[in-house]
């Protein structure tokens, strides 16, 4: 009778992975996004999830095939305009040249708008480069708890040349436990770090410095717990557990169990709410 119940309470739903989309609050509300509908996870925090992986399609054929990067195939990884060095080499840009790396058009679209270098607080400062219109939303995604425009380029490839001199100095990438954990915040002044590498900007690129003293901060509905522990749908493709918090792109199970949902993009789902 008590196992009737529950299926009976259980909500089902079925689809594609795609990143999580969030609207920016205190905290912030995210969205789990199952083939195109938007689940409100806010709303499911105690609630017990049971996920299950079923199976693939590509973010860009659509086919059932193995996930190789990004939510792509490895056919379509290896020829999408969307799935190019220059998305994880901006400085490789060559669309502001007018020469083709995969796709023409698609690159001037993502090339040729303003983009934003900034310094942003994961558990350690990095510097990153993002288009203007993902401000804040890629702050959000990484999982920064505070971040802080340094600069406003016209197209990519200049964002890339800045970030290239400043990574030499300062971390690129987010090293996801640190940021899960972050327990230096109230030491970090992103203001003075900033102070501290302006002149360590290309020569040529001096003229796109920002000197905002406007620090973003973010409201993520998580507190971190003593254990962290990853899994992927690879290693665990059946999956229960309380959701009790959300930080970037990862689900907070209870028992210290996270999973980064943007890696898992292009992964078939079955997930089951009671």
């Amino acid at each position: 009778m008590l196992f009737l119940r529950k299926i009976l309470f259980t909500m089902q739903f079925k689809g594609q992975i795609l990143k999580m989309s969030s609207v920016l609050g205190n905290p912030i509300n995210y969205y789990l996004n199952l083939s195109g509908d938007l689940i409100s996870m806010n709303q499911l925090f105690g609630k017990n999830l049971h996920l299950k992986h079923v199976g693939y399609q590509c973010v860009n054929c659509g086919k059932d095939e193995k996930i190789y990067r990004m939510g792509f195939c490895k056919k379509c990884f290896f020829e999408s305009p969307y799935a190019s060095d220059t998305i994880l080499k901006p400085e490789l840009s060559t669309a502001h040249l007018g020469i083709e790396e995969r796709d023409l058009e698609v690159e001037k679209e993502i090339q040729l708008q303003p983009h934003i270098v900034y310094l942003a607080y994961t558990g350690d400062v990095k510097v990153g480069v993002t288009r203007e219109t993902q401000v804040p939303t890629r702050w959000i995604d990484q999982g920064a708890t505070f971040a802080l425009p340094i600069a406003r380029t016209e197209n990519r490839y200049e964002a890339g040349v800045i970030e290239v001199e400043l990574k030499k100095h300062l971390a690129d990438k987010t090293n996801w436990r640190k940021m899960l954990q972050d327990d230096r915040e109230s030491e970090v002044d992103l203001i003075d770090f900033r102070n501290k590498i302006e002149d360590l900007f290309p020569k040529d690129s001096k003229n796109f410095a920002l000197a905002s003293e406007e620090i973003v901060k973010l409201d993520f509905p998580y507190e971190a717990p003593a254990k962290i522990s990853s899994f992927t749908l690879d290693s665990k493709p059946e999956f229960e557990g309380v959701l009790k918090g959300i930080k970037g792109q990862y689900l907070y199970f209870n028992d210290g169990d996270f999973i980064n949902v943007r890696s898992h993009e292009g992964y078939v789902i079955e997930l089951g709410i009671s």
